[in-house]
């Protein structure tokens, strides 16, 4: 689900914002194609989850899937970031835009998020696709810092 922030915005402000806003769009994709792939992967080596209500309780609280959680919590964080009264600085969307850089080196962070991470993007071209347009996003962000 896309927010979408009505605030009126200085042009500045509005700069500085932008490529948070894109790149917490491109991660909420990313999450997504990660949960979706997992949970093929949990239906074939566990069994069926029979309900939204079962998948629910099986992304907050089982094992198998608590490795997204960093990047549900990251999300969260520019969420936080981008519906904050303060406005967003140059300094705040760079650490944002730097804690997502973990994205893109899964090899070399190694431990159980980059063994996982680094299946589901030989697995599923979904997760890779959306792993382009989050690398991408951190491109462009970084040009603009």
């Amino acid at each position: 689900m896309r927010k979408i922030r009505s605030r009126n915005q200085a042009p500045e402000d509005a700069a500085i914002r932008q490529p948070l806003q894109e790149l917490r769009d491109a991660l909420l994709d990313l999450h997504k194609a990660l949960i979706d792939s997992e949970r093929a992967v949990y239906e074939t080596n566990v069994g069926p989850i029979n309900s939204p209500h079962h998948f629910l309780q099986l992304l907050s609280g089982d094992p198998w899937f608590a490795w997204l959680r960093p990047v549900s919590q990251l999300i969260v964080a520019m969420d936080e970031a981008l519906d904050a009264k303060e406005p967003l600085t140059r300094d705040g969307v760079d650490v944002l835009m730097n804690e997502s850089v973990f994205l893109l080196v899964p090899a070399e962070r190694g431990g159980e998020f980059g063994d996982r991470y680094m299946a589901a993007l030989q697995r599923d071209p979904h997760v890779v696709l959306a792993h382009a347009q989050v690398a991408k996003r951190i491109g462009s962000g970084r040009q603009q810092a």
